[in-house]
């Protein structure tokens, strides 16, 4: 491969840099079908030639709006590098995206090409997509031939027949870079709607870029680290993580939610990206396994984490490193470090004897992971207190699509513990209050930001446009926080999902729905209660570990105990969720349950969830709205 300079800080060029600077190294590595695949940046700069050179052929060129269709691949990337030297836009999303909804983004984005992951996927949409008159040409990535029911429909081993390179290939390939614009539009997200319909964000090589080129050393990024990638592809969290990777010569791991674990252990990634649900999926596995196995051990292991969990709050407030929103008197600071040291040396033995078993649970990691980072929705206290506990050094992160997504994380440079660390570099972040005053530290209110990071605005939607945006320029994000005296962010709720009760009390249903998944037998859970006198809760239960909770005495499911059948499990359900929503924890009165309902189904993605498992809110209002209705007259 032909040496490459520098021209301009695109995305286009950083991968042209990278695959020259990081040839021989391995790029990526993946499964399919039991064989084991390693694809080094090399083959990553032909296999992105030799696609993008069929695309031209197919009359794919700058400013084309392509749909690309498909989970986690290795064909993601090469595809997304591909349309990228030419200038078009990727307009990407999951599988498992519905009918009606993909027909709203192909209409919407008008997208003139589309690319779809299977022939059986393209089956499933193929009578919408004889309806539609824009679209010139339909690729499929997994695909033997192109005998399919609708026309211009070609497979990837259709159009990549010819998989001979010239040096004339190379250099018409790289100096496409020339033609590339740091203000073009790289791609079109379309939300994935977690309170509404969903929206095109458009971004910029200059939004991404300010990722790539800021990121990295917020997190030390080196040439030998190892990704483990599991989120979706399309999503901006993922995808920017993989930029950063690919920007530094690093090697990717593409796994699965069911390969997780597995691969963990054998591949021994140094950093994982992840979202908070993957980590309450993590966190309720290793407890209910170490529960069946020993009950006994399981309480030790408890009592480890409680141990080792004690001694780094003791240490951080020893270190000043935990978050501060007033000032306090130098006698009050004195006395708190006093009382910190006391506990330092009390707990120390056991402390030492704590980190030396715990350090055994990191192996199920795969014993060389020296970071993990959460985004995609803020990390709940008590799993960011166990991750630390077990020895896990955890990046709390917090971005957006509409950022490309980087607004602030808890770096190696940031040591204030229970925060998402300060705003990433030459970010103007402020805290706003109702009025539009800017508030000081310590006062909850939207956050707001101004950077490089920041997109435009949303694709053909003028109405959205002049909501997000204020009159100076600020985003204005709808999620509510604040900022300690050190100017570490805190998230405090988003504005859209507070609940609103009857009597006027504002609620932050997340901060709830966190706390009542810490029971083993609670899977996941949605608070209910807007403009009504109380809350209420549909709860997704784990019905062996309820049985467990019940001591054996239920084998009901879940129609018969919402029938009162068994009223005492729901009654025994709920004191038992109330109890952990004591003011004693933080809770106030009003936010007790004073109903519960439990669903005989988990949420799935597509469905009640996002692809980066948030809930859809919405969506799980109107399905279950007779539910919540009876539940709270």
């Amino acid at each position: 491969m032909p040496n490459t300079t520098k021209h301009k800080d695109t995305l286009f060029d950083m991968f042209l840099n990278s695959c020259s600077s990081n040839a021989g190294h391995t790029a990526f590595i993946y499964c399919t079908s039991s064989a084991e695949f390693r694809v080094s940046y090399e083959k990553l700069f032909d296999d992105a030639l030799i696609l993008a050179k069929a695309f031209k052929e197919h009359k794919i060129h700058k400013g084309s709006k392509v749909m690309l269709l498909s989970d986690n691949r290795y064909a993601w990337i090469v595809t997304d590098f591909a349309l990228l030297s030419h200038g078009a836009i990727s307009v990407p999303r999951g599988s498992d995206t519905t009918t009606p909804e993909l027909e709203f983004i192909l209409q919407h984005a008008e997208c003139e090409f589309l690319i779809i992951e299977t022939e059986k996927l393209l089956k499933t949409h193929e009578k919408m997509l004889k309806g539609l008159k824009n679209l010139k040409s339909i690729f499929v990535i997994e695909g033997n031939n192109s005998s399919h029911g609708l026309e211009n429909t070609y497979s990837y081993n259709d159009i990549l027949n010819d998989r001979i390179i010239s040096n004339e290939d190379r250099n018409s390939f790289i100096t496409q870079r020339h033609d590339i614009e740091i203000d073009d539009i790289f791609t079109l997200i379309y939300t994935s709607g977690t309170t509404g319909v969903p929206k095109g964000v458009l971004l910029s090589h200059k939004n991404i870029m300010y990722n790539v080129c800021n990121l990295p050393e917020l997190i030390d990024l080196k040439q030998n680290d190892r990704w483990l990638s599991i989120l979706p592809s399309w999503h901006i969290f993922e995808r920017a993580s993989e930029y950063i990777a690919l920007s530094k010569g690093c090697c990717i791991v593409y796994s699965a939610v069911k390969t997780f674990a597995a691969d963990l252990e054998k591949y021994q990634p140094t950093m994982v990206a992840t979202v908070p649900r993957l980590w309450e999926s993590m966190y309720n596995k290793i407890n209910q396994t170490l529960e069946k196995q020993n009950p006994r051990k399981a309480r030790i292991f408890k009592f480890l984490v409680t141990i080792s969990s004690r001694y780094n709050y003791w240490r951080r407030l020893f270190y000043n490193q935990l978050p501060v929103f007033s000032k306090r008197a130098f006698l009050q600071r004195g006395w708190s470090k006093f009382r910190a040291g006391i506990m330092l040396l009390l707990l120390a033995p056991l402390n030492l004897l704590a980190k030396k078993k715990l350090s055994l649970v990191q192996q199920k990691f795969g014993g060389k992971l020296r970071m993990a980072i959460s985004g995609g929705g803020s990390l709940p206290t008590y799993l960011d207190e166990w991750i630390d506990a077990i020895g896990i050094r955890i990046v709390n992160a917090y971005g957006m699509t509409e950022c490309a997504p980087a607004i602030a994380g808890r770096s190696v440079n940031c040591e204030v513990f229970g925060t998402l660390g300060p705003p990433t570099r030459n970010t103007e972040l402020r805290i706003v209050g109702e009025k539009g005053e800017i508030l000081a530290a310590g006062e909850a209110g939207e956050i707001q930001l101004r950077g490089d990071q920041v997109f435009s605005g949303y694709y053909k939607n003028d109405e959205e446009n002049k909501a997000a945006f204020t009159t100076d320029g600020f985003f204005k994000t709808g999620d509510l926080g604040k900022l300690t005296l050190g100017g570490e962010l805190v998230i405090t709720g988003r504005s859209k999902e507070i609940i609103v009760l009857a009597s006027g009390e504002n609620i932050d249903p997340s901060r709830i729905e966190a706390a009542i998944t810490k029971l083993p037998f609670v899977s996941d859970a949605v608070l209910v209660g807007q403009d009504k006198k109380g809350l209420g809760a549909l709860i997704v239960p784990d019905f062996e570990q309820l049985h467990s909770f019940m001591g054996g005495k239920n084998e009901h499911n879940a129609a018969e105990i919402n029938k009162f059948t068994d009223k005492q499990t729901l009654d025994q359900v709920k004191s038992e969720i109330n109890r952990l929503l004591h003011p004693k924890h933080g809770f106030k009165p009003f936010e007790k349950l004073q109903n519960i309902h439990l669903l005989d189904k988990e949420f799935t993605i597509g469905e009640e969830l996002t692809n980066t498992m948030k809930k859809k809110r919405h969506v799980i209002e109107v399905k279950y709205k007779e539910i919540i209705s009876k539940l709270l007259k």
